[in-house]
């Protein structure tokens, strides 16, 4: 926000887009690793109809401006596009930080965003998926752990 309360961008990213034909998803789901790999803040890909009515996918890649030039060649090495776009964006984006709650199993990271009004906390994942996979427990069992945690050491800091 500025002095003025109006709710302003805070950070600005680079937009690659690209058509792409004739992959498998087994090729698209490669390329998407090692996007990211070479410095992507993100991809993510769309279903779309190509000219002559062919099935094709778009995608779309976040990046840096210092990252853009290995991530363009990235693109054109593990696709079979001929040509991406690119577009200059304004972002707004929650503050970011990480925090951890333990668990009788272990510890949990936790992501922590805030900002414009919102304030977020979500477990990370992977350490939930492992926890489960140790202790032959389901991932819903261990999120239901992990949230009764959370609650706990909430409680101890009010």
């Amino acid at each position: 926000m500025n002095v003025h309360g109006e709710i302003r961008p805070n950070d600005e990213i680079i937009e690659l887009t690209a058509n792409i034909d004739d992959m498998t998803g087994e090729e698209l789901g490669r390329a998407l690793e090692e996007i990211l790999k070479a410095g992507a803040v993100d991809v993510y890909m769309l279903p779309a109809i190509m000219k002559k009515n062919r099935p094709g996918t778009i995608l779309n890649v976040l990046t840096r401006e210092d990252k853009r030039e290995a991530v363009i060649r990235a693109v054109f090495k593990n696709t079979n596009t001929i040509g991406v776009r690119e577009k200059l964006m304004q972002r707004y984006v929650l503050k970011r930080e990480m925090d951890h709650v333990e668990t009788p199993l272990g510890a949990v990271s936790l992501k922590r965003s805030e900002g414009y009004g919102v304030r977020r906390e979500k477990p990370e994942h992977d350490d939930m998926v492992k926890i489960a996979a140790e202790n032959d427990m389901t991932l819903m069992e261990v999120k239901d752990l992990v949230k009764s945690c959370m609650i706990k050491k909430a409680a101890g800091k009010t």
